[in-house]
């Protein structure tokens, strides 16, 4: 006798969307939009957050076809996680077994999704609160390693073209100790890690989060060890064909992120902009053509 896999949750609830009640189609939209909470958060405070009562989320559950309401989350963890089961040599062997197959247009079509996954995966309303934290804080320190180390500095580049606050902690001969060690409640740290998660990037969250500091978080998967210290979070999908995960999502909510700064800041940005621009050219750091 064989078991059938659960349903996928998305799927499941386009299907039976619409046979549920009102109440279970708030449910249900809340879990679409959430699912990382629901992964990871008790149900107790799920039907809080979404004003839901915990036992609509249990019929709710059983309407898509789980046994029960921790059916549901489990099903949810699995799907968070699944891009982190394959080794990179498995990916590897996948590629060359494909090799038949043009890899431009599947890489392609899978960083369109992984952008598209933004606006379904990103409350905007946290978005807006965490651009207000960094407009706000004394300085803003950027943390990441291995693979995400060159994202950071990006963030950075774009960053200081108008606002002269944002660091990136443990580069250019600087210990990472060295610049949080300064940090405390006025100040928020940015952290950038995907999987396989550096151990210093989980390490200074905690440091981080102990000194007072904000923490925001950029990551792949409610997996990373360091979300427990974070006072917001952001998942971005990486699936890719290629052996290696996707950063395409993640360079667009960089680029989001230090776009909604500008454009709060206002005239202050374009002048800092302006000097900036002005002492590049004055040091000769851009080809002229």
């Amino acid at each position: 006798m064989t078991t059938s896999s659960p349903p996928q949750i998305r799927t499941a609830i386009s299907t039976s969307y619409a046979e549920l009640s009102e109440a279970l189609r708030i449910a249900a939209d809340y879990i679409v939009e959430n699912q990382v909470e629901i992964a990871t958060r008790s149900l107790r405070s799920v039907a809080t957050a979404s004003g839901v009562s915990p036992a609509s989320y249990t019929r709710l559950a059983r309407a898509l076809g789980f046994s029960d309401y921790e059916a549901l989350r489990e099903q949810a963890r699995l799907e968070l996680s699944k891009r982190e089961q394959d080794s990179f040599q498995d990916k590897a062997r996948r590629l060359r077994s494909d090799a038949d197959q043009p890899l431009l247009p599947r890489q392609v079509a899978a960083c369109i999704d992984n952008i598209n996954g933004l606006i379904e995966d990103i409350d905007p309303g946290t978005l807006d609160e965490v651009v207000d934290r960094l407009a706000s804080s004394r300085k803003i320190v950027l943390i990441g390693a291995l693979a995400s180390a060159g994202f950071t500095d990006y963030f950075a580049y774009l960053a200081k073209w108008f606002d002269d606050r944002w660091l990136v902690a443990g580069r250019n001969g600087t210990t990472l100790g060295s610049t949080l060690a300064g940090i405390g409640a006025q100040d928020t740290v940015l952290i950038i890690s995907k999987h396989p998660y550096a151990h210093r990037s989980v390490r200074a969250a905690k440091v981080a989060a102990g000194n007072g500091a904000k923490v925001v978080v950029l990551t792949d998967s409610h997996a990373f060890p360091g979300l427990k210290y974070a006072d917001y979070h952001f998942i971005q999908r990486t699936e890719s064909p290629h052996f290696f995960s996707s950063y395409a999502a993640t360079l667009v909510l960089i680029e989001t992120i230090t776009g909604m700064l500008v454009a709060r800041a206002g005239s202050e940005a374009e002048a800092r902009i302006q000097e900036v621009d002005k002492h590049n050219r004055l040091l000769d750091e851009f080809e002229n053509v």
